[in-house]
């Protein structure tokens, strides 16, 4: 059972609107471009423990940032750690690739990373836990109120859409084109607990849920907790686990700092409009399963006011409420980012492109062969 008042302390004791960026890398064989397992030599190679992890598969690495002022920073530190891995590959026989599936792996052939944590998960999802074969960029920032914290989180589920349809970067999976723009979002929505929150009433009952799901034995921990959105208690902050991992720096700094303006955007707002927590909840799912599976002129509804708007003027609208806020972190450039996009279309624009030109197989070598190292 875990403790409401140390989880407030660590909240209290953060620095406002920091932030923390974890990148799920592909594990490649520099030849073919397939996965290899390559995780334990990577975690024996690196210089810093501490700056990355094992995730489930021993295919994939996941690299973390340290706390960051802003967006700006948090690139210096991704870019040197994708270059420190660059230069661990050469030695140890590997390359990485970003994409948010791979495009060809197959789930069968996949093989667990051995520890309490993992072991944990692939006990309790078995087959699926194989066909995770995922990766992500997930962005914290902390809050120095777990009040605000959670308030914050229920206002900015609205954009949760928003933030995928610009970052879809998974159309392939097991080697078909499965006709999504983000079949990440499919694969690990498999998973229990990986759904969009519903309104959290207060502080008080989000500590009561995890202690009830503890009790139930559903959950070990409360980073089992695995929403679009969630409280982060260990850090203090807001994890926003939605958008699948970008092989261009720039796109990831856009990532990064549409998250902070949201979270300062938003941190001004629920002061003044309790309200702007409530929303339709089902008109919500409606628009991220939009996001996944459709492009930007598609129609959706927006869940706050009930607008019905293109997906593209969704993302204008997002734009639009939190502009002061990436003007205050110095973050307007990334507005150019976004208009790229909407114009010429996403990383999984790109990947659909280049494997109808050039096939699957070819595909694969291109996500690790494209990637940025430096911004």
């Amino acid at each position: 059972m875990i403790d409401l008042d140390k989880y407030r302390k660590i909240y209290s004791q953060k620095r406002n609107y920091s932030v923390g960026v974890e990148e799920e890398l592909m594990i490649c064989s520099p030849n073919t471009g397939s996965l290899i397992n390559k995780a334990n030599e990577i975690m024996e190679s690196v210089p810093d423990r501490e700056r990355y992890s094992y995730e489930l598969l021993l295919s994939e690495i996941e690299t973390n940032t340290p706390v960051c002022r802003d967006a700006s920073e948090a690139i210096v530190f991704l870019s040197n750690q994708r270059n420190e891995l660059r230069k661990i590959g050469l030695k140890e026989g590997f390359k990485i690739g970003i994409s948010g599936t791979h495009p060809k792996a197959m789930s069968l052939d996949q093989k667990f990373v051995s520890n309490d944590s993992y072991n944990w998960v692939s006990d309790q999802l078995r087959y699926y836990a194989k066909r995770n074969i995922t990766f992500s960029t997930h962005v914290h920032v902390s809050v120095d109120n777990p009040d605000r914290a959670i308030k914050i989180t229920n206002a900015t589920r609205r954009w949760i859409p928003a933030l995928l349809a610009i970052s879809t970067n998974s159309p392939f999976f097991e080697g078909v084109n499965t006709g999504f723009k983000s079949s990440r979002s499919m694969q690990f929505g498999a998973f229990p607990r990986t759904n969009i929150p519903v309104k959290i009433d207060s502080f008080e009952s989000y500590i009561s849920l995890v202690n009830q799901l503890i009790k139930t034995k559903s959950i070990e921990k409360s980073r089992q907790i695995w929403w679009k959105i969630r409280p982060h208690l260990d850090y203090g902050t807001i994890e926003y686990r939605i958008c699948d991992v970008q092989r261009s720096l720039k796109k990831t700094k856009m990532i990064v700092a549409l998250t902070q303006a949201l979270v300062h955007s938003y941190d001004q707002k629920v002061r003044i409009n309790k309200n702007i927590e409530d929303m339709n909840y089902e008109i919500l799912n409606d628009a991220f399963w939009k996001s996944t599976r459709f492009g930007f002129n598609s129609k959706l509804t927006d869940c706050y006011d009930g607008q019905i708007l293109l997906l593209k003027d969704y993302v204008y609208k997002m734009l639009e409420s939190i502009r002061s806020s990436l003007e205050e972190f110095g973050n307007l450039d990334v507005i150019s980012s976004v208009e790229d996009i909407l114009t010429n279309g996403t990383e999984a624009d790109e990947q659909l492109s280049f494997e109808k030109a050039h096939g699957i197989d070819n595909l694969s070598k291109f996500l690790m062969d494209n990637v940025d190292y430096n911004y």
